[in-house]
């Protein structure tokens, strides 16, 4: 089975979808785990293990994964080919403890996975700190307890400290074939993204906004850190793990720009109009906490008309990166402005 998209052959993006979620899936059960054979010099302690497993595994849309797997694939020459089917492929990750078997441009192929569950953990490790008492104090994430309800606060700070640092351990493995100064690349993208400059930097942003009108502007700030930059270090992480044009990279900027503060205008609008269950999440938790959204700025109206917009955005953005197949990206960015949770 060829995982790459026939530029031709009308565009399967939910078989797509499911055979990178199923490899993201087994590697990240693999890496975060006790007992894995991975390239970690320690075993952690079971307790601290079991809350981080909680936190990753088993939920969650797995889109920044797919980011960095959709990004990597267009501006390179694809995964894998007929001879290497997935399902081999989830055998030998398992037998090898989560590293990718050594295949054709197996290098980049296993880079590229590595950043999309680095990417992932560093998601998880931000939502278990958002949820705590001390932040949004939330009970619920995923439609399950949150992971301080379900462990305990001080589990869960420590599990969110692990998984962001096992993030970065998975960016950096042992073995001369892995280039350095790609590792280093995709350290920066990532850290920034995570940190003051980036989604930490929101987050502190988020806090001391509570009961203020902040203008548009302030808002997109707010956004464009808390919640886009680690989109939009998703993309620009899968075009380091290939071979971007200096043109594809400007654009595909501008792409994980668009689309996530549209990710968040679409937070904000599904925070209005859906239920905790359909959510997975607490609804209507912005409003009680008396946080500015855009629905609150916008009306619910002029939220709707502005996610379409920054569709568009995204869009126009694909076209200009010059790639011969962007379908893939562009079928991401339609479930995003798209999604019901």
């Amino acid at each position: 089975m060829d995982t790459r998209v026939n530029p031709t052959a009308p565009l399967d993006l939910n078989g797509w979808m499911a055979t990178q979620l199923d490899r993201v899936e087994c590697a990240l059960n693999q890496w975060v785990s006790v007992d894995a054979s991975t390239d970690l010099e320690h075993h952690a302690p079971v307790d601290l293990m079991a809350a981080m497993r909680y936190a990753v595994l088993d939920g969650g849309k797995r889109l920044r994964p797919l980011l960095v797997l959709a990004t990597f694939e267009a501006v390179s020459s694809g995964w894998v080919n007929d001879d290497f089917p997935v399902e081999k492929w989830r055998d030998e990750i398992a037998r090898r403890g989560g590293a990718d078997p050594d295949v054709g441009d197996q290098t980049s192929v296993e880079t590229a996975l590595r950043a999309a569950c680095a990417v992932e953990l560093i998601h998880a490790y931000s939502l278990v700190h958002d949820d705590m008492p001390c932040m949004d104090n939330d009970v619920l994430r995923r439609g399950k307890p949150t992971v301080h309800v379900q462990f305990g606060e001080a589990s869960a700070l420590l599990a969110g400290d692990a998984l962001q640092a096992l993030a970065f351990e998975l960016l950096t493995p042992d073995g001369a074939r892995f280039n350095p100064v790609r590792q280093a690349l995709l350290c920066r993208l990532l850290a920034r993204a995570a940190g003051c400059a980036g989604m930490a930097g929101g987050q502190a942003i988020d806090l001391a906004s509570v009961g203020l009108q902040l203008t548009e502007d302030q808002l997109r700030e707010m956004h464009r850190l808390k919640t886009g930059a680690l989109l939009q270090a998703s993309v620009m992480m899968g075009a380091a793990c290939g071979e971007a044009t200096p043109v594809a990279r400007a654009a595909l900027q501008s792409f994980g720009a668009a689309i996530g503060l549209a990710f968040q205008v679409v937070d904000d609008i599904l925070d209005v109009t859906a239920d905790s269950c359909t959510l997975g999440k607490t609804a209507g938790k912005d409003a009680q906490h008396d946080k500015p959204t855009y629905v609150s700025l916008m009306g619910l109206s002029g939220a709707r008309a502005y996610a379409q917009t920054l569709h568009q955005e995204a869009l126009r953005a694909l076209a200009d990166t010059g790639l011969a197949d962007t379908r893939i990206l562009q079928g991401l960015a339609d479930m995003v402005v798209q999604r019901s949770n």
